[in-house]
């Protein structure tokens, strides 16, 4: 990052440590078939947000402590994934119905609150908007280093477990089968995406910190079937998008951050889907004409 100023170096540190981050939970999300989590996460944080803003003004505060709404969007997201579990096992339904029921009732829920902050005699969103679409060109040191034990704790965990990740992953029967607590972990991989999507909220924003879980993981996908390499690779991926991003953006002022590093993921991941060397669009073709050649 030579030649770069001190804030953009720190916003490309910062975004880089959190698109790997994203990474190897996206990673987790993808394999369990849960890649609406992260969108309905997300979405779960903007009532906590709002509910945040809404105690810290009534408080005598200005509703705009960074902290502040940071906690309120971690109370969000945590009963997200409490109201998830709820209904999936209460109402007998699939995942994604579960999940997709959360994702809108707390949206709208959030969309109500931040009406009635707006009609308050206080009422503005300054502050939270930035929380919507992300605000990574304003990161400090203090943001990088939250970001790292982010980062750092949740990837430290999965290689910790990476046995008992993988059979969750792949063989969840199987897990349970011979003893190993597929609950608690299934817990653990919700508890990591959580922490991934609070951090990310800076990074894009929670509208967009979906594309930043699975577009790398994805990608990753795409390129190999082992489980050793597919978190590293989407690690890997979702840094170089956060540092591209990054890069783009600082490049034209007038460019948001959030969006540049989601664009960039997404850009690698049509790379992945064109040329991946097995599940690409050239390989399948070629392995297509190969079939259907005489012999």
């Amino acid at each position: 990052m030579i030649g770069l100023d001190y804030n953009t170096q720190v916003v490309a540190a910062a975004t880089a440590l959190l698109g790997g981050a994203a990474g190897v939970a996206g990673c987790l999300l993808l394999l369990r078939r849960r890649a609406l989590m992260g969108d309905a996460l997300g979405h779960a944080t903007l009532p906590g947000i709002a509910a945040a803003y809404l105690v810290s003004v009534a408080m005598g505060g200005t509703g705009k402590e960074p902290w502040i709404l940071l906690a309120g969007a971690a109370v969000g997201a945590i009963a997200g994934v409490i109201a998830v579990l709820v209904i999936r096992r209460g109402a007998r339904v699939s995942d994604e119905t579960a999940m997709a029921i959360v994702l809108g009732a707390f949206f709208g829920l959030g969309t109500a609150l931040l009406t009635v902050i707006q009609a308050s005699p206080k009422g503005h969103q300054a502050g939270l908007s930035s929380f919507i679409l992300g605000h990574a060109a304003s990161m400090v040191a203090s943001d990088l280093r939250a970001a790292s034990i982010v980062a750092l704790a949740c990837v430290a965990l999965v290689v910790l477990l990476t046995k008992e990740l993988r059979l969750l992953c792949f063989d969840e029967s199987f897990a349970r089968t011979i003893g190993r607590p597929v609950r608690w972990l299934d817990a653990l991989v919700l508890l990591i995406v959580t922490a991934v999507v609070i951090a990310g909220l800076q990074a894009v924003g929670l509208i967009l910190i979906l594309a930043l879980l699975i577009l790398p993981a994805t990608a990753a996908r795409l390129c190999t079937d082992r489980f050793a390499t597919l978190l590293p690779l989407a690690a890997a991926l979702g840094a170089v998008s956060g540092v591209g991003g990054t890069l783009v953006s600082s490049s034209a002022p007038n460019l948001p951050t959030g969006p540049c590093i989601v664009l960039f993921a997404a850009a690698l991941f049509a790379v992945a889907l064109i040329f991946a060397p097995r599940r690409g669009l050239l390989a399948r073709a070629s392995a297509s004409r190969v079939r259907g050649s005489p012999s």
